[in-house]
């Protein structure tokens, strides 16, 4: 084998084996909202125990709410989204009504907490994957933007 041909088929195993390598761009979004956080991490969250995750019915599981077992009545959900909801969302706080959209950087591509001075949720996208992360409880405001920012990060380390 001359030494030109061996060179090309060196080069051609390591395009091969670095394409192999790398994540795929066009991976499917997930469908399964549960999959993507546990209930020790939530509950690690919130500072409560709470139960595994449900789906507001059992065919559609883009949505997953962990209950807190404590009966304090905590609750987090998530919800994956489409980016067309992402960007409604935050195109919707920019009408002047009473709800608001703040940047939040070092989630994902793009991240922001959008709601109201009493109710707040944590909306990101990476890529072509949206989501949104809400606590609901009877804690500080800011208290549950950090429980929303913690498991947003969760989140991502799954996509």
């Amino acid at each position: 084998m001359s030494s030109t041909t061996s060179f090309i088929s060196r080069v051609v195993a390591i395009c091969i084996l670095t394409a192999a390598a790398a994540p795929s761009t066009n991976a499917a979004p997930p469908d399964d909202a549960c999959s993507l956080l546990t209930p020790a991490q939530v509950g690690a969250a919130l500072g409560v125990s709470v139960g595994a995750g449900t789906y507001v019915t059992p065919t559609f599981k883009k949505t997953c709410t962990w209950h807190s077992t404590t009966g304090s009545g905590e609750i987090v959900t998530l919800n994956l989204q489409s980016l067309e909801q992402y960007e409604a969302a935050k195109k919707s706080a920019s009408y002047g009504n009473s709800v608001s959209a703040t940047s939040i950087g070092g989630i994902g591509d793009d991240a922001y907490y959008f709601g109201t001075d009493a109710l707040v949720s944590l909306i990101a996208k990476k890529g072509s994957i949206a989501f949104k992360v809400a606590v609901y409880a009877r804690i500080p405001i800011e208290k549950r933007q950090a429980a929303e920012k913690t498991l947003a990060l969760q989140v991502l380390s799954h996509l």
